[in-house]
């Protein structure tokens, strides 16, 4: 089994201050399966890093990320044009741009977990290759 990464996972785990860092940082400890990293969430979590931890945290993760097993999963065409319809589908839930390639990479990988503390976004999605995402931790 795989899992996919999100953004509010992996700054939780760059930053020792989040309120979060103890329990993800835990749980990334004793995870035994395949991460995947949307390639979409790398721009949004280094942004993140670097601006609210400073530019020395946002290439420490690179460097760590560079040395991981996580793999970088691009966003394709047809990801893009499933990202648009499931942007149209929960408009009424502002869903973002990242969330929906996070969805469209589930659904094509056929990848049902998603590491995210985004319970509320990932809770209402309907993805169509599983009844729900698992969410962790």
């Amino acid at each position: 089994m795989n899992a996919l990464l999100d953004t509010s996972f992996l700054f939780a785990l760059a930053n020792s201050k989040d309120r979060n860092h103890k329990r993800v940082l835990k749980f990334a400890q004793t995870v035994n399966t395949g991460l995947v990293l949307p390639v979409s969430v790398l721009p949004e979590v280094c942004y993140l890093i670097g601006s609210r931890l400073g530019h020395d945290a946002m290439c420490h993760f690179l460097r760590q990320l560079i040395h991981s097993d996580v793999v970088l999963e691009t966003v394709t065409l047809a990801d893009l044009e499933r990202s648009t319809e499931i942007l149209n589908q929960y408009a009424d839930a502002r869903l973002d741009f990242v969330d929906a390639t996070i969805v469209s990479i589930a659904e094509r990988l056929n990848i049902s977990c998603v590491l995210t503390l985004d319970r509320r976004d990932f809770s209402i999605i309907r993805p169509r290759h599983c009844p729900h995402f698992e969410i962790l931790p």
